[in-house]
């Protein structure tokens, strides 16, 4: 049992959102070593560091792991979450059958969506404890809010998440974060007149919200005052150099152990290049008959995949190194589809709901079908 006491140097979760074109991505990137993951391509004229655009909700989850085990930056930036969960909606509606969220009735797709953002929240959160600065941006929308003690209702600010009643996404991305900044354009009303009841609006000064309003939502943890310049040097001092130079001390000091796991992908790989030292001796018929045999079964060569798969798929496929071929023996191992039936001919709901909403256990059996049977 540790009795602890005093502050604790640590990363932080941050979410910035507000109306589009505020500058949420611009901000984001002035955070200490920043690498975005990109969902919604909107960093594409921005000199940064990012990640392939995830095709799918398991495929996020893949370079969330990546970051993790490899930490190649100091803050992690997902731009943005909301449109991450609509990656999370179709990974649900794919796992359940159904074309959308909505379909599911009483709500119930909304705690499906929820409970997989859990999981998202908890692997983003392993990342935080390894010592990187998690940042999720987001859109904000109006709706009507009206207290439970008060009567009538008004308009605020909140995230563009989970739009349906039942949805919980947004309380959750709140209750996980230590800071929220709504990023807003201050405008004031003034009188057209003296005589005319009419207002035009002035100002436009962009502005950094850090406490609750009745108008927004925002909220942190050190002490920020209630309104500042929208500049990341207003809040620098949060990021603690101590947590921020831990990192760089696991990253080098962890880079040599981390190395060895990379190349056991390649080892069955430089395991299978000295047998083309041999083949100088069978040279006859053997290396010819052995191609053929290879190429019947797929128009392509060997490690190309077809261009007409999913691209969800292929990310996956191809992050992994894993071939067509292997795919067809374990799908055939289970009893869905025949061994000689090409992908290509898979139904899309078994492709998105099994093969990539199910992608670790497909893995996983990939790499035991490996250790029986060594692919070329």
């Amino acid at each position: 049992m540790n009795i602890t006491k005093g502050k604790v140097a640590k990363a932080q979760k941050v979410v910035l959102y507000g109306p589009e074109g505020i500058g949420k991505s611009s901000l984001a990137a002035q955070f200490p070593s920043p690498l975005f993951i990109d969902t919604e391509g909107s960093t594409l004229n921005m000199d940064v560091a990012r990640m392939d655009k995830p095709s799918s909700w398991q495929f996020l989850h893949q370079q969330i792991e990546f970051v993790k085990q490899n930490r190649p930056c100091k803050t992690l930036i997902i731009d943005t979450i909301d449109w991450a969960e609509l990656l999370c909606n179709e990974h649900v509606c794919a796992q359940h059958n159904v074309k959308g969220i909505e379909d599911f009735g009483y709500g119930k797709g909304y705690v499906y969506s929820t409970e997989e953002f859990g999981r998202l929240l908890n692997k983003l959160s392993d990342v935080i404890e390894a010592g990187i600065n998690v940042v999720l941006t987001a859109h904000s929308q109006i709706v009507k809010f009206e207290q439970p003690d008060e009567m009538g209702a008004y308009d605020r600010y909140q995230l563009k998440l989970g739009k349906g009643t039942g949805s919980r996404t947004a309380a959750l991305i709140k209750e996980w974060a230590d800071m929220i900044l709504f990023l807003n354009y201050k405008t004031f009303s003034v009188a057209a007149d003296k005589d005319s009841r009419k207002y035009k609006a002035q100002g436009g000064e962009r502005t950094m919200y850090a406490t609750h309003h009745p108008a927004w939502d925002a909220k942190n943890r050190f002490s920020l005052p209630d309104e500042l310049p929208m500049d990341y040097s207003q809040i620098a001092h949060i990021f603690n150099e101590e947590a921020l130079n831990q990192v760089e001390h696991n990253w080098s000091t962890q880079e040599p152990q981390q190395a060895p796991p990379e190349p056991s992908v390649t080892q069955q790989e430089t395991a299978q290049e000295p047998k083309p030292e041999p083949e100088p001796q069978p040279e006859q018929q053997t290396p010819v008959e052995q191609p053929t045999e290879q190429q019947e079964p797929a128009p392509y060569t060997t490690g190309e995949l077809d261009p007409n798969l999913p691209q969800s798929l292929r990310d996956l496929m191809t992050q992994h190194s894993v071939t067509e071929d292997e795919i067809q023996i374990v799908v055939s191992e289970k009893g869905y589809y025949p061994a000689d039936t090409p992908l290509i001919n898979y139904d899309p709901s078994f492709i998105e709901g099994v093969l990539v909403g199910a992608w670790e256990q497909v893995h996983g059996m990939v790499k035991n079908l490996r250790e029986k049977i060594p692919f070329n």
